[in-house]
């Protein structure tokens, strides 16, 4: 089907809204739909976030069963595809409680077939399925300005738009289920293509006697402007990897992004270089670092332990 732009939505009509996973970007996520006035159920195996949000005005949850028991639309926001599948499927899971007619919403990252092959199984239960990756990192969480890619029924992916306005900007039906992690997969090589654009344009720059701050700002006035630079940059220069996005999710991102690529018989040569300079800094023990730590191998391609008789990159 052909792409279809979702705009102005209501959040009116949502029902009991329940959200499964308060890592770095859902608990903001979460957030955003508290402060909305919404009645939401909220549990994470982490019991602090659960505190923050119930002290916030949110109602927490024991278990998964029981978000589902009392919510009629359910969001998770989890790591990976055994993440969501454990809490739909596993003791104490979403479907050992939620009624025929419920909606569950991921706005995880996972592999395009294991949404079609979840939301198989819980159609077994008449229970709806939208795939819906967020897009916009935690400064996107926190400002509640994600873009969302859905892919899922009509019926469904409106129960889902109306759940997540709280905390989007731009939402698009893109394509039955899987669709939204196809599109989750491209976006994941954009950016990580523009990280590693950037770390060598900031790499090469720090080496000279140009003004950084002058330098990065007339780059984002110009065709090279992007997000990355304007949020990552700065970031970079001062070494502050804080997680916003971890370099392992963004792995995993990427492996997932190369298998719809196989499978498509697609050759994707930028992609698989970018990939191979992510898992050289997750071999190098920083995958718990934010993705924009990738300037530090490009830095590492250039050391001054550099051969006998080559003149370090440093050296100018």
């Amino acid at each position: 089907m052909s792409s279809t732009w979702i705009g102005g939505t209501e959040m009116s009509g949502t029902g009991t809204i329940g959200f499964i996973g308060l890592g770095v970007m859902g608990r903001p996520m979460a957030a955003h739909l508290v402060n909305a006035g919404l009645t939401v159920v909220v549990h994470n195996r982490s019991q602090t976030a659960v505190d923050d949000l119930v002290a916030a005005g949110a109602v927490g949850a024991a278990s998964p069963a029981e978000v589902a028991e009392r919510a009629d639309t359910i969001i998770t926001m989890l790591p990976d595809a055994p993440d969501v599948e454990k809490v739909l499927f596993g003791t104490d899971g979403v479907t050992t409680t939620a009624r025929p007619g419920r909606v569950v919403v991921d706005c995880s990252t996972i592999a395009p077939e294991r949404a079609v092959t979840i939301a198989a199984t819980l159609s077994e239960s008449a229970i709806g399925f939208v795939d819906a990756p967020v897009s916009g990192g935690e400064h996107g969480a926190h400002t509640g300005n994600l873009a969302v890619m859905m892919g899922g029924s009509p019926s469904d992916i409106a129960t889902a738009t109306s759940a997540i306005a709280a905390f989007s900007g731009v939402v698009a039906h893109v394509g039955p289920v899987g669709s939204g992690q196809l599109v989750k997969a491209a976006n994941q090589m954009i950016v990580a293509g523009n990280i590693a654009l950037v770390a060598e344009a900031l790499s090469l720059l720090q080496r000279t006697d140009v003004d950084m701050d002058a330098a990065i700002s007339v780059l984002n006035g110009g065709l090279a402007a992007s997000r990355v630079l304007e949020n990552k940059a700065r970031r970079m220069i001062d070494r502050d990897f804080t997680p916003g996005f971890r370099v392992d999710l963004h792995y995993k991102d990427l492996l997932i992004a190369q298998s719809a690529a196989d499978q498509a018989g697609l050759a994707t040569p930028v992609a698989a270089v970018v990939t191979q300079l992510v898992q050289a800094l997750r071999a190098s023990g920083d995958g718990g670092l934010d993705h924009g730590a990738l300037i530090t191998v490009i830095e590492r391609l250039c050391s001054p332990n550099t051969l006998k008789g080559h003149t370090s990159c440093q050296q100018h």
